[in-house]
């Protein structure tokens, strides 16, 4: 049975952490593009996940331009969209690198990562169809990282009131100096459920401001 898109969005939001990105979608992503190579690189992580990771093309040097146009624009391409076949050529020559396409993968703003793939010549160019899936499939991998990136690790559970983890992610992310709106945009909720959660958690911490409940947190931290 052919792998669909949406199959690929389940896969990706059941990964639990960055190291299953290779295990459990990879393999999947492969399979819908019909491609011979392809991979996904963390720039800023050891758990770079690639399949046949020497024949994958370095997309994120400044040389290339497919990674120039990524980094710079943090947008998918593939090369038919920047070059000639025969620009290409001389950028590229290898036989099983004919045709290229990368998305990003974006964490708050940075570029975190891309994923790359490649198809041998004789094969089908990428198209305008490719391109709109993968900007489709970074947007999902991108929101997945962000939330498995934020997970709260400082604040433990207060008693005798305890935060739910919902509450205790927000919690985190005020501390960092995040407004209602980038709270609201990180967690994908609405600013309206930030500002009721912030009331909620006020009332369970006896505190009336936002940095009155990070140095209750903080002091329940000291003297857990």
């Amino acid at each position: 049975m052919p792998i669909s898109l949406h199959d690929v969005f389940h896969a990706i939001a059941n990964i639990r952490n960055e190291q299953e990105l290779k295990q459990t979608l990879m393999d999947k992503i492969g399979a819908y593009f019909g491609v011979q190579r392809w991979g996904i690189h963390l720039i800023d992580s050891k758990s770079t996940s690639d399949t046949d990771a020497q024949t994958i093309p370095s997309v994120c040097l400044e040389s290339n331009p497919i990674g120039r146009y990524v980094v710079e624009r943090h947008a998918p391409t593939h090369e038919q969209l920047l070059l000639t076949p025969e620009d290409w050529k001389d950028v590229c020559p290898r036989h099983d690198h004919g045709h290229v396409m990368t998305g990003p993968i974006v964490c708050d703003g940075h570029l975190v990562g891309t994923l790359n793939f490649t198809r041998d010549k004789g094969n089908p160019p990428f198209n305008a169809n490719d391109l709109a899936d993968l900007s489709a499939l970074c947007i999902h991998l991108s929101a997945k990282l962000a939330t498995l990136r934020t997970t709260p690790k400082s604040f433990p559970s207060p008693l005798p009131n305890p935060l739910t983890p919902r509450e205790l992610q927000i919690a985190e992310l005020v501390a960092q100096g995040l407004t209602n709106a980038e709270i609201a945009q990180r967690l994908w909720i609405t600013q309206n459920s930030v500002k009721q959660a912030l009331k909620r958690m006020f009332r369970k911490l006896g505190v009336s401001a936002r940095a009155e409940m990070v140095a209750r947190l903080q002091d329940l931290l000291i003297h857990k």
